[in-house]
């Protein structure tokens, strides 16, 4: 069976569906055969495979009719011995072939769940950090798993089913027809009878088992949110395991519901088919019977029709339930579909710029910035609650913001909490785009340089760490694979950490636990600030790279940070007086805006709020 005739037949079951639904549906299909493409000469030789088997199963009812009517019927026991191990030979052989047919079945299936899980990884993984602020994590890894392994098996169970069972029933329908043509149309009245559960239950199965995806990511996200580290740390600290417990409960509940449900509605539909397929036994048996009576047909072509009847009928229930494996299959693919068709809201430019060689200027020019809207980023069913938009969303939080950063120079932001400084250095590393005016590295606008380039060429350290779950070796060697041991610890001596390091049993082979939390704070930061040394950006944007130190660790951290920021472009984030004072110009950001600009001393002397920020935050330290 070609493509094509593949999606005639689907195009003939989704008759009743919306003219929105079917356009959907078929957008959806077209997409799956594309790829199908790559596999196209394995499938060949699995519809080989499936058209042998199909005529071995024929075969053997035939043989059997042979043994009844020519060997036992006249007592030739040399044939019946000869048509036995014929038999038994064929068996031998339809086993074999199940088996390639499975090989390849196999094939196709792990070749896709590699093709759509890698494809979606990548394009989660390049969505901007505002998808992620949304998007729950649980569902995400229930898209990569559950549903991209729901789509493997439509397309290798219920593409290759399809196919298969088509088959056969050609094939089985001819012997058939052969042997009698009065029993087989007789056995064939009941057929339609096949369809009328499979027209009712294929929509309500749809419905049931994206309500059970849905469920199963609720309960995936609640898991992976209570699991890590932080969220086991938070329910302990404030004693809420019984009602987290009965959260749980009340998620795997509705689950369990769902699954009886579904299970039941399966249930009801294979009692229904299987009784029809009894009846039509009946049938056979009664007017067979007859005919073998009257002399019109042998025992061995009644025996051999039964043995078909049964070889019918295994193909012909499936093939009526192939409705609703098709409406379940393509519930998995749209939620697939769905995640790859959210473009991210930060692309690379077609027609990408260099940025220059040397030193890196860092220049606002005039900027706004609103945060994006929840259609914008995200998908409402990755959201446990979905709301209509986050905090914020809508409302601009920069407003005009315009400074120049000479290469070499340290610019310090100050200003209450949830001014727009973080929101500021977001845009230097282009985590969002600006929503008007120019964010400038090197004179080159940011939008027009890749993710790579702009990566090489800028260096973070936030103010919370992150590592992974890998040794201390693998998280410094995320900022660059390349590096030498010699260079870790020189980046290592510089962060001063080097000492503890060594101190461990394991050295850089030692594994850090979630996020990190095998270690202190301080020792997570001075990490961060060694993979920041050993990147050595031109540009190094710092949240407050220290306020987690104590003062022997900052004052050492601070002299290697001095030494690794020479030369360098630095915009930081600063809490701390130390930092502001070696500033080469301080930004005073408030409500968005840069009020005041200038060195320490200049700002001190203008009074104002710089003033009143120093004399409230700065003057203890």
């Amino acid at each position: 069976m070609s493509m094509n005739t593949v999606w005639q037949t689907y195009q003939s079951m989704t008759r009743d569906r919306s003219v929105a639904e079917q356009k959907i549906a078929r957008g959806t299909v077209r997409r799956i055969l594309g790829y199908a493409r790559p596999y196209r000469s394995i499938i060949v030789i699995f519809l080989g495979t499936l058209v042998v088997t199909s005529l071995l199963s024929v075969a053997q009812p035939l043989l059997f009719k042979r043994i009844v009517d020519d060997g036992i019927s006249v007592g030739d026991a040399s044939l019946v011995t000869w048509t036995a191990l014929a038999i038994a030979g064929l068996a031998i052989l339809d086993a074999g072939f199940g088996l390639v047919s499975r090989w390849y079945s196999a094939r196709i299936g792990e070749g896709l769940i590699y093709d759509l899980r890698t494809q979606v990884y990548d394009h989660v993984q390049r969505q901007s950090v505002a998808f992620f602020t949304r998007a729950q994590t649980g569902a995400l890894i229930s898209r990569l798993n559950s549903d991209v392994i729901g789509a493997q098996q439509a397309f290798t169970s219920t593409l290759g089913g399809v196919l298969g069972n088509v088959i056969s029933v050609s094939v089985v329908l001819v012997a058939m027809f052969a042997l009698s043509w009065q029993i087989t149309l007789a056995s064939l009245i009941l057929v339609p009878l096949f369809l009328l559960p499979a027209r009712y239950m294929g929509r309500r199965l749809q419905s049931m088992t994206r309500e059970q995806m849905g469920l199963n990511a609720q309960m995936s996200s609640q898991m992976t949110e209570r699991f890590n580290v932080s969220g086991a740390l938070l329910v302990k600290l404030f004693g809420r395991p019984d009602e987290e417990a009965s959260s749980f409960s009340g998620r795997a509940l509705r689950v369990r519901d769902i699954g009886v449900r579904i299970a039941m509605a399966n249930r009801w539909f294979f009692t229904a088919l299987t009784l029809v397929a009894a009846l039509a036994t009946a049938v056979t048996y009664g007017l067979g019977g007859n005919l073998v009576i009257q002399g019109a047909i042998t025992l061995g072509t009644l025996l051999a029709l039964v043995a078909l009847l049964a070889q019918l009928y295994g193909p012909l229930t499936a093939l009526s339930n192939v409705r609703v494996d098709v409406m379940t299959a393509l519930v998995s693919f749209e939620r697939v579909f769905e995640v790859l068709d959210l473009a991210p809201l930060v692309q690379d430019p077609k027609d990408p710029k260099q940025l220059p060689a040397g030193g890196l200027s860092v220049a606002f020019s005039h900027v706004d910035f609103t945060y994006p809207t929840a259609a914008e980023v995200s998908l409402a069913s990755l959201e446990s609650v979905a709301r209509e938009e986050s905090a914020g969303a809508g409302e601009e939080v920069l407003h005009d913001v315009s400074f120049d950063a000479p290469a070499g120079t340290l610019t310090a932001l100050v200003g209450p909490s949830g001014a727009g400084k973080s929101t500021i250095t977001a845009l230097v590393t282009r985590l969002y785009d600006a929503s008007s005016g120019k964010v400038q590295i090197g004179g080159v606008d940011v939008r027009d340089v890749t993710g790579a380039d702009l990566r090489a060429a800028v260096g973070v350290v936030t103010q919370e760490a992150h590592l992974f779950h890998e040794t201390i070796g693998e998280n410094l060697r995320y900022a660059r694979p390349d590096a030498t041991d010699e260079q870790l610890r020189e980046a290592c001596a510089a962060a001063q950490i080097l000492t503890l390091i060594e101190q461990l049993p394991d050295g850089f082979e030692t594994v850090v636990g979630d996020r990190g939390h095998r270690l202190s704070g301080g020792e997570k930061q001075r990490l961060a600030l060694a993979r920041l040394f050993l990147k050595a950006p031109r540009v190094v944007v710092l949240d407050e790279a220290t306020a987690h130190l104590d003062s022997e660790s900052e004052r050492l951290v601070q002299r290697a940070l001095d030494t690794a920021l020479e030369g360098r472009t630095s915009l930081v984030i600063a809490h701390r007086l130390s930092t502001i004072r070696r500033a080469d110009q301080i930004l005073v950001v408030v409500d968005g805006r840069i009020v005041q600009r200038g060195t320490h001393e200049e700002l001190l002397a203008a009074g104002g709020t710089y003033e009143t920020l120093y004399r409230t935050q700065f003057s203890e330290g």
